[in-house]
């Protein structure tokens, strides 16, 4: 009987998911409105109360458990892999001009928008690059929009570079680590708010092992294996 007592309040725990700190201030801010709204006229109360649950959801900050073997590439953001493509990496990662594999995956504002490292490593390289806020799911948006590109080196001297994209209706990226800082493989490092988008660039010679089209959660979905030979994976809409 306890047994299954303990399953059940799991089951029922398992739904309240924790909420950032970062995220803390704005859903003050929603329950004050709120709160001001009832006073004023219920309607208002009502729409600010289920804007202010909203957010409490955008800021959703579930645990997850990141493989921990090493040559692994995990998915830095949840959401949609919305481009895979080969090209030379931004000037503003140092990555030089050969050509890697970009993993672009889009998040939504419906998505979890912490964004975990997906390797572990130092960051060598954290550089912010102001700009516009065109749909982060266009191709230039890696060019024009605000951004941060982060290169993280793994302990074998292997660099990932990670770049944050504000979209069409984010308009702030946080950071949570430093230049010159160790992150651990699915270490929270930074999010951006309101729907976005994030590129993994792997090191040369590596491709992925993801599909466009596929949904990836960060710190568990694996983009790439740098330890294995083995080739691009086809896929198909099912």
């Amino acid at each position: 009987m306890s047994d299954r007592n303990h399953s059940l309040l799991d089951t029922i725990l398992d739904v309240f998911v924790p909420i950032h700190q970062d995220g803390h201030k704005f859903i003050g801010i929603g329950l004050l409105v709120t709160l001001l709204g009832f006073l004023i006229w219920d309607p208002i109360g009502w729409i600010a109360a289920g804007v202010t649950a909203w957010i409490c959801y955008f800021f959703r900050d579930p645990y997850r458990i990141a493989p921990l073997r090493e040559g692994l590439v995990l998915s830095p953001a949840d959401g949609r892999i919305s481009m895979i493509e080969k090209v030379r990496p931004p000037a503003e990662l140092g990555l030089g001009d050969a050509e890697r594999v970009r993993i672009s995956v889009f998040l939504s504002v419906f998505d979890v928008h912490i964004n975990r490292a997906p390797v572990a490593g130092r960051i060598k390289r954290s550089v912010y690059i102001p700009g516009t806020f065109l749909n982060a799911a266009l191709d230039k948006a890696s060019e024009d929009n605000e951004r941060r590109a982060i290169v993280i080196e793994t302990p074998s001297g292997q660099e990932i570079g990670v770049v944050q994209i504000a979209g069409l209706v984010a308009r702030r990226i946080v950071t949570f680590s430093q230049e010159g800082e160790a992150l651990g493989v699915g270490q929270r490092f930074g999010l951006i708010r309101f729907g976005s988008r994030v590129d993994t660039f792997l090191p040369p010679g590596h491709g992925p092992l993801v599909a466009v089209g596929q949904r990836a959660i960060a710190g568990e979905t694996v983009l790439a294996d740098l330890k294995s030979p083995e080739p691009e994976r086809e896929a198909r809409r099912v």
